[in-house]
């Protein structure tokens, strides 16, 4: 109870010591629900009442058919719930990782196929080395190559221009000595004149000298054109074959290699995986046998103690059997590896089979009450709410089922709704349910008991309406022999 109200914040990291639910249904249909005044959904009260009170009734009995409810109260009376849930937990593990591993052994073989082109890739590009920007580059290399015979003869008739006899240089400097010679005589008027001449001769040198650098660099060079343009051929041809430009076949050639590198890293994460897997499998195996073991052992002991529980219940001769049926771990589920199943007989000499097929509804309802009282006596009992479990029994029957039942109540909270007075008159305390109609409403009541009024309803139980001074001795006698 206290991990529940954990999870749905409602202890707020302190233990509850006192719990009370509440429920309100208004005239209007809504209804709303709390927990110790905290406002929680109706869903989450019902989780909370399950794990407080225990109801049994006849669908409940009916239910001790099922193979599931069967193991169930085996695990139960072995005390082993919790190791059954981590069972489930552990065949829970194990599955995801099945799973996965499934997944990546698939990617893992897919990844393999494209090993060959991957390797002839990786290989092609770390030859060709491509170089971001380089294509620009080279594109600028194949142009220049292309007109460098063309350039060369225009620079050469600059270069002209610029020097020798007739050239820039040349004037500039006759301009110059001659301004140079005057300059003294003109009161400063020629100055502005002679430091632009000085300037312009300056920047023709600087020209010549970048004429004659850029002579000597571009220089018609077939080979070296023949070698640029296969260069540069061969970074497009790239290009397209992984339908990117040139600028990304570095990223191309990484991305390959990481995938090639996933490959090898792959098989060694394969490896790690199965063993994860084999270990995960072991796990399971190891704890899948323990409960099969303690399911074992508790099996003959669970008999022993529902056998003890016929006789009283007036099922004389019959017997009960549990089976447990190991199977292959391989095949186990979150509950286990084994199949349990509830055999009975009732009637002397006659071979045990499916309770299902044995037992007829009050026995069952029976059985089930034998089943509570041997879980009881394991210390498995908490507040039990058995509704009309004495169905379809009667006379001394329906008295040993009083009996049993007051014998559970003594370990525990025992609650009981009955129609059968044998079974009434075994309880401490008694309400009576009664339903009425009023201004075309429906209402129901519940009230206790005094011991006047408790003698009077037994005996209302026994004789119907008309209650008789019979009908009240007798309730008298059933009544002192519960206190007996």
């Amino acid at each position: 109870m206290q991990a529940v109200l954990n999870e749905n914040g409602l202890a707020a990291g302190a233990d509850v010591n006192e719990l009370i639910l509440r429920r309100i249904q208004t005239a209007d249909g809504r209804s709303r629900a709390f927990c110790n005044d905290a406002p929680v959904s109706v869903g989450l009260l019902s989780q909370l009442g399950s794990v407080l009170v225990e109801i049994h009734g006849q669908n409940e009995s009916q239910a001790l058919t099922d193979a599931r409810t069967q193991r169930r109260l085996l695990d139960q009376f072995a005390g082993i719930e919790n190791d059954v849930r981590a069972l489930g937990d552990l065949h829970s593990a194990k599955m995801q990782l099945e799973k996965r591993l499934a997944a990546h052994r698939d990617a893992f073989a897919r990844a393999a196929q494209e090993a060959d082109y991957l390797t002839n890739a990786v290989a092609e590009l770390e030859t060709l080395d491509a170089q971001s920007g380089e294509e620009e580059n080279l594109a600028d290399q194949r142009t220049l190559l292309m007109n460098a015979e063309k350039i060369a003869v225009d620079l050469d008739e600059a270069r002209k221009f610029l020097a020798g006899d007739t050239g820039v240089e040349t004037a500039l400097n006759g301009a110059l000595r001659r301004l140079e010679k005057a300059a003294p005589e003109a009161a400063g008027k020629l100055d502005a004149a002679v430091n632009a001449l000085d300037r312009a001769l300056i920047e023709a040198a600087e020209a010549r000298e970048a004429v004659q650098a850029a002579a000597g660099e571009i220089q018609h060079d077939p080979a070296e054109l023949a070698r640029v343009e296969d260069r540069l051929f061969a970074l497009r041809a790239a290009a397209r074959k992984h339908n990117v430009g040139c600028n990304d076949l570095p990223d191309v050639l990484a991305q390959l290699a990481q995938q090639l590198t996933d490959i090898d890293g792959g098989a060694d994460r394969l490896a790690e995986m199965e063993l994860a897997y084999e270990a995960a499998k072991t796990a399971y195996s190891d704890a899948a046998q323990r409960v099969s073991a303690a399911r074992l052992a508790a099996a003959g002991e669970l008999d022993r103690c529902v056998n003890s529980e016929l006789a009283p219940l007036k099922l004389d001769g019959g017997r009960f059997e549990t089976r447990v049926e190991v199977g292959d771990v391989a095949e186990g589920g979150a509950d286990g590896i084994d199949r349990v199943s509830f055999d009975a007989s009732t009637n002397p000499g006659m071979a045990p089979g499916p309770i299902a097929r044995i037992a007829s509804g009050g026995e069952l309802a029976r059985f089930m009450l034998a089943l509570k009282v041997s879980l009881a006596g394991s210390g498995q009992i908490g507040t039990l709410i058995f509704d009309e479990v004495d169905a379809g029994v009667g006379g001394a029957v329906a008295e040993a089922v009083g009996v049993r039942l007051h014998k559970l109540a003594e370990l525990g909270q025992v609650l009981v709704v009955t129609h059968s007075p044998q079974v009434a008159a075994r309880g401490d305390f008694h309400w009576k349910v009664s339903k009425t109609t009023e201004l075309a409403a429906t209402v129901t009541r519940v009230n206790p008991l005094d011991a006047e009024a408790r003698l009077e309803e037994v005996a209302r139980m026994l004789s119907g309406a008309n209650v008789t001074s019979e009908a009240r001795a007798a309730a008298g006698k059933l009544l002192e022999a519960e206190a007996k």
